[in-house]
């Protein structure tokens, strides 16, 4: 891992264009979709010192704008009339309820834990949870299968933990309209959704059964220490009863 101190071994994905004479340089910088704190104390200096300079901030959306993201729901839905079970395989379609439906039991949890145990009764816990899943995936049954998979990506313990830390690009808007920089985008929302939208089904048939495996391994995992978990537990309380006996 790169030490974030050594600032000359990190990759700023900071471009510079200059023009002649004295107009201003702009820079163009990399971004990542994650949430901005996994990422942000590796982002160098000059990238850094690079956006305080700017006079405006040109992103790829406006994800402050409700238009925009009014614009960004639409696009992920199905034509009117159809739904998941339609266009997805009947096998597939099934894994991903049950995955869902995984996931719902089991953020309470996860919203507890990140919490560290603070979270508040079992039953707020449990509403909060319910609300969550409601907020990311309450309409996944008629999103275009694209997104689902995306959403699957996303509804992880850690993305979870993260939940209410914007990503980098979200991040660097709230900054930037806290400066009083101005906001534009590079792109229309509707570029934006077309090539996802014309990805070939096949594909994201493929890559949403890939991803369903590596969750059911995970899953597993965790079941799998569950267990030992409570055998040990279990083992030791014995252990003390029958010192405790004799």
């Amino acid at each position: 891992m790169v030490h974030i101190q050594d600032q000359s071994r990190l990759n700023s994905f900071l471009w510079t264009l200059r023009r002649r004479g004295t107009a201003p340089s702009s820079y163009f910088f990399g971004t990542i979709h994650v949430p901005y704190t996994r990422v942000w104390n590796y982002v160098p200096v000059n990238a850094k010192r690079a956006f305080q300079m700017a006079d405006a901030v040109h992103l790829e959306l406006d994800l402050l704008d409700p238009a925009t993201l009014a614009a960004l729901t639409a696009c992920q839905r199905l034509p009117r009339g159809q739904s998941l079970v339609d266009v997805l395989p009947r096998p597939l379609y099934v894994r991903l309820r049950r995955h869902l439906n995984y996931v719902r039991q089991n953020l309470p949890a996860w919203m507890e834990a990140a919490a560290g145990g603070g979270g508040g009764s079992g039953r707020s816990t449990l509403y909060a949870g319910r609300y969550l899943f409601d907020a990311i995936a309450g309409d996944w049954e008629r999103k275009r299968p694209v997104y689902v998979l995306l959403m699957v990506n996303s509804l992880t313990e850690s993305d979870v933990r993260a939940r209410g830390t914007p990503v980098l690009d979200v991040y660097l808007a709230q900054e930037a309209d806290r400066a009083g920089k101005p906001l534009a985008a590079v792109e229309l929302v509707e570029e934006h959704c077309l090539p996802l939208n014309a990805m070939n089904l096949s594909q994201v048939g493929r890559r949403s059964s890939s991803e369903l495996n590596n969750r059911s391994v995970q899953q597993s995992h965790i079941k799998s220490n569950q267990m030992v978990a409570c055998r040990s537990a279990h083992i030791h309380t014995s252990h003390m009863s029958q010192r405790a006996t004799l």
